[in-house]
């Protein structure tokens, strides 16, 4: 670095161009400050008021600052945050909890089961001729079921499943139940007649066989009958 350099910088000629203690500290709140500027919203820091004269005070340690710049640089300095550290410590003296490491420890671990394949299962189209209704029987087989678990089925629409284009003629009937893989039956997207003599489902937890039978209301079932399985 030349002299003329050097004297441009502040610094004597031959001095390395090196900032002072002072100005250090000075470029330290500046960045502190401009970090504070992108990262914090005042509106959510509940010590933070602007008082009567314009200013701006810290109700946690009781300091006067010119401008939100000033304040937020402040937030960032060591006596702020040793007064956040000891009044954090003070309201948990008051009011004591489980540390977070236990709560972590008794907190429910997510159940991860061991899934064995698919179900074997049964499906019987079926016609009445007094209605002149189109039903679906389903009988699903469970005989490794976990025990006390009894499964579970639900209807999908072909816009919710991301295995196969979408079709607006047809909607997906699920079965589910560990540590089977879920399975699904492709049928025609009509409405599905659900009084109580039309549709039900039932588990026989002796035979393990699950049963759901449905009958789609009259004209429906022109479209064809059910699909096979889906993943």
């Amino acid at each position: 670095m030349s002299f003329m350099d050097a004297r441009e910088h502040g610094s004597k000629a031959g001095g390395g161009g090196q900032a002072s203690s002072q100005n250090e500290a000075v470029d330290r709140r500046e960045r502190l400050r401009r970090l504070a500027l992108e990262t914090i919203d005042l509106a959510k820091d509940p010590y933070f008021m602007r008082n009567h004269l314009g200013s701006y005070e810290c109700k946690l340690c009781l300091t006067i600052h010119g401008n939100e710049g000033n304040y937020l640089a402040h937030t960032q300095g060591k006596r702020h945050q040793q007064n956040l550290a000891k009044r954090a410590a003070r309201e948990a003296s008051e009011n004591p909890t489980l540390p977070a490491a236990n709560l972590k420890k008794n907190r429910a671990a997510p159940k991860k089961t061991v899934k064995i394949g698919r179900p074997g299962y049964r499906v019987t189209k079926q016609f009445d001729p007094e209605t002149r209704q189109r039903s679906l029987l389903f009988q699903v087989d469970y005989p490794e079921i976990e025990e006390g678990a009894k499964p579970r089925h639900r209807f999908m629409s072909s816009y919710e499943q991301k295995v196969e284009a979408w079709d607006k003629k047809y909607q997906y009937l699920m079965f589910a139940a560990e540590p089977y893989e879920v399975i699904s039956f492709k049928v025609p997207n009509i409405e599905i007649d659900k009084s109580r003599d039309k549709f039900f489902a039932h588990w026989e937890p002796d035979q393990k066989v699950y049963t759901l039978q449905l009958h789609f209301k009259h004209g429906a079932g022109e479209r064809g009958g059910g699909g096979g399985p889906g993943g």
